[in-house]
């Protein structure tokens, strides 16, 4: 089932997710809905407070549009090691029709629980290393605009904001 997907500035997004203790149907449920919700979108990833549960599971999907999908699920997903340096352009499904550069390491090592209930432990670099430490942040409560500076937060807000009343009168 396709969730909504809570948008900036809802609170929701600013509360840090607890840790799954037990994968349960229930779980697994949440996951298909989480992997539906972000094809439809569509993104390359989604947290689970993202649709306002507050759980520490990710799905993250890098494979490009002519490609094989390659959904990651990740429960409980916590980086052990990351290095060098990335700059790129990123997006959020929470926060539409806005993007920035944003610094990031360029490769990370990440310990999760499959669905299985499994450890993993996953080397990422590129989109799929960024795409994770972006979605990490979600479970924290932080959106890749809090790490603008705050003149680019600045605009970002002045922007935003325009938008939003322009949607408003289009309704």
């Amino acid at each position: 089932m396709v969730r909504r997907i809570l948008t900036y500035p809802d609170p929701e997004l600013k509360q840090r997710s607890l840790p799954v203790t037990v994968i349960t149907d229930k779980t697994r449920e949440l996951v298909r809905d989480m992997a539906e919700t972000m094809y439809d979108a569509p993104g390359v990833g989604l947290a689970a407070p993202q649709i306002g549960v507050h759980q520490r599971i990710v799905v993250i999907d890098v494979s490009g549009k002519d490609e094989k999908p390659e959904l990651i699920v990740a429960i409980n997903p916590e980086i052990i090691h990351a290095e060098g340096e990335a700059f790129e352009e990123e997006g959020c499904l929470s926060v539409p029709k806005f993007s920035a550069n944003v610094r990031r390491h360029a490769r990370v090592v990440v310990k999760m629980l499959n669905l299985e209930g499994e450890e993993v432990v996953i080397r990422a670099d590129d989109l799929l290393a960024i795409a994770f430490q972006h979605e990490i942040d979600h479970l924290d409560g932080v959106l890749f605009i809090d790490h603008l500076s705050p003149l680019k937060k600045g605009i970002f807000r002045k922007r935003y904001q325009r938008a939003l009343e322009e949607a408003k009168e289009q309704h």
